[in-house]
């Protein structure tokens, strides 16, 4: 058995359910996923889903820490259709795994997939089997007294898990960009917060959320955090106004790319294991 803090599962399509136009939720079932450990907050994990044909996703045969370049030997036309996503919920009775997909037509193989699942279709995931798994980014030091997040529509599910854990009272300024007035979904929370929804027009994804966050001051004297998701060039682009412009200490602001325009998760992960690959032959 692997001392891995994640494993891979094997559940089954259980039902779907139309959370707003462009947010669609799967619920996974299966009685393994009783193993499943959340760490809360914006939690990932990794998605397998088989190509067209195919019953049911093909992994690597041994789960070890060499399993992502045994996944990536595999042939691409074979092997499981990977994706991160965050966790929405884990129920235990029954075992229940919840996956909310922010939809985008036929452009992707997860939301085309999505779009279509049935009961009984067969996926794969590697998920925590314990709450200290490193699969979790949100977390604010010790002594922060005001919360900043930003995000668009793809990482939506994380923003709403933490709204649900903060505490009661904190200050908490959040900005979620989406495509339509009805994605704006309930987001219970015991925090002081101020939720401003971006119904964004055209194709423009990026420029919304920019334009809210540098026209919102940090508050004076406080010890801030903030936690920006969505598209690479957006948050890259929010960090550095936020440092540069706004004084927050780099160590105080948690970005995190969930995706690139004009790129696909696996286009990212090529050239991930090409950059490290040049690191890698420069330094023998």
């Amino acid at each position: 058995m692997s001392d891995l803090p994640y494993r891979f599962f094997h559940p089954r399509v259980v039902r779907t359910q139309a959370l707003s136009p462009t947010l669609l939720r799967v619920v996974l079932g299966g009685a393994d996923l009783s193993r499943v450990v959340s760490g809360g907050r914006d939690q990932r994990f990794k998605l397998f889903l088989p190509h067209p044909g195919q019953a049911g996703p093909v992994l690597p045969d041994v789960l070890d820490a060499d399993w992502y370049p045994r996944w990536r030997a595999l042939d691409p036309g074979v092997r499981g259709i990977m994706r991160t996503y965050t966790i929405s919920a884990v129920r235990q009775d029954p075992p229940e795994f919840d996956i909310d997909f922010a939809l985008h037509g036929d452009l992707g193989p997860a939301s085309r997939w999505a779009t279509r699942a049935r009961p009984g279709d067969e996926v794969a995931i590697l998920a925590p089997v314990t709450e200290d798994n490193g699969g979790v980014d949100f977390r604010p030091p010790a002594g922060t007294d005001w919360v900043l997040l930003a995000a668009d529509a793809t990482a939506l599910p994380a923003v709403a898990n933490i709204l649900a854990t903060l505490p009661a009272d904190l200050p908490v300024r959040a900005f979620v960009e989406v495509g339509h007035p009805d994605d704006r979904i309930l987001m219970p929370t015991k925090a002081d917060a101020e939720i401003t929804w971006l119904v964004r027009t055209g194709r423009d994804r990026t420029t919304a959320l920019v334009d809210a966050i540098t026209a919102t001051p940090v508050p004076e004297g406080a010890s801030p955090y903030a936690w920006l998701a969505g598209e690479s060039g957006c948050v890259r682009a929010l960090r550095r106004h936020l440092v540069a412009q706004c004084g927050l200490d780099r160590g105080a602001v948690c970005f995190t790319g969930y995706w690139r325009q004009g790129r696909t998760e696996d286009d990212l992960l090529t050239e991930a294991v090409a950059a490290a690959e040049k690191v890698s032959a420069a330094a023998s």
